[in-house]
Formats: structure tokens, C-alpha cells, sequence
């Protein structure tokens, strides 16, 4: 068993739920995944991940995607731990450009897709540039609010399936 899984199943249920807050920023899943331990491997841990994400009310969705700064910044709307403000530095790297017209063209998309859904824009942004992002942006503004909110849903099960994957990786 991986070492980082074998102790975090030791750990006392709100420990657990804030190590792996990080991973997601919704503490009902955080406290949804501490509940479902002992986890035997990370195959079940995303597995476990996916069916508690699958299952939270929307309030729960909305405060994982207000622990995310905005695409090409660094700050989140709200709360977020030092390690998850990172980890979204890290999936966001390829973002960082010299080209300003990029950055503008993002900021001003960013805020229009604030206007029209009320939330921040939520991507799996690891390895794509900021043209391929701001594409995905102007395609999800044609969605209607449900259908892009389980969008933005989806792209958070990617980033925390991500995040787990390196939490495992990373002590």
C-alpha cells in the first residue's frame, strides 16, 4: 500500500478531511472521503473521489470551484490552502506567457463567463496553452446553466483526481 494512503487511513477523521482538502477545496467531499477509509489503493481512492464528487449538492461544487484562483491569476476567490494555491500554479504553468494580448483576451473572457454563470471559469488546465483555453471558454459560454455547471463539475473530478494522484506522490 502506498505510504502516504497507509498513513492518511490512520489518521483521525478530521485530520484526514483536511489532508485531502487540498486535493478538492469541498470540505462536505473532504469529510466524505475521510468517512470512506480505510481507502486499500489509489485506484479506489479516485474511484471513492468520483462517487462522493458524483453526489454533493451544488453548494458543495460551488466551494471547490471558489478554492481556485481564476485562470492566469493566483489568488482564489475565497479559501484555499497554501498547497492547493500551488498545485493550481503547477496545472497552470503552461499559461504563463509573455504575450499580453493572450492575457487580456483570457481576463476579459474570464469575467463575461463570471457575468453569464456566476462562478469562476473551471478547466483541467494542466498542459494546455492559453489560446486552447480560451477556445474552451468561448465553446462552454454557448452552454446553458445546467449543462455547464456539470461541465464545470467534470473538469473539477479531473483536477482532483490530478490532485490526488500527486498528493499520493508527493510525502
Amino acid at each position: 500500500m502506498n505510504k502516504v494512503l497507509a498513513r492518511w487511513n490512520s489518521l483521525d477523521h478530521a485530520t484526514a478531511a483536511r489532508e485531502a482538502l487540498p486535493c478538492c477545496g469541498s470540505h462536505a467531499w473532504a469529510t466524505g472521503l475521510a468517512s470512506a477509509r480505510p481507502v486499500a489503493d489509489e485506484s479506489s481512492l479516485i474511484e471513492t473521489s468520483a462517487a462522493i464528487w458524483q453526489n454533493l449538492p451544488e453548494q458543495a461544487w460551488q466551494e471547490a470551484f471558489d478554492s481556485h484562483p481564476r485562470i492566469g491569476q493566483n489568488h482564489a476567490q475565497t479559501h484555499a490552502t497554501d498547497e492547493s494555491l500551488r498545485w493550481s500554479a503547477q496545472e497552470q504553468r503552461a499559461l504563463l506567457t509573455d504575450d499580453h494580448a493572450a492575457k487580456l483576451a483570457l481576463e476579459a473572457a474570464n469575467r463575461l463567463y463570471e457575468q453569464r454563470f456566476g462562478r469562476i471559469f473551471i478547466i483541467c488546465a494542466i498542459g494546455k496553452t492559453s489560446a486552447e483555453i480560451l477556445t474552451t471558454l468561448q465553446a462552454r459560454m454557448q452552454n446553458d446553466a445546467a449543462t455547464e455547471l456539470h461541465e464545470a463539475a467534470e473538469q473539477q473530478r479531473q483536477i482532483t483526481q490530478l490532485r490526488l494522484h500527486h498528493w499520493l506522490e508527493s510525502k
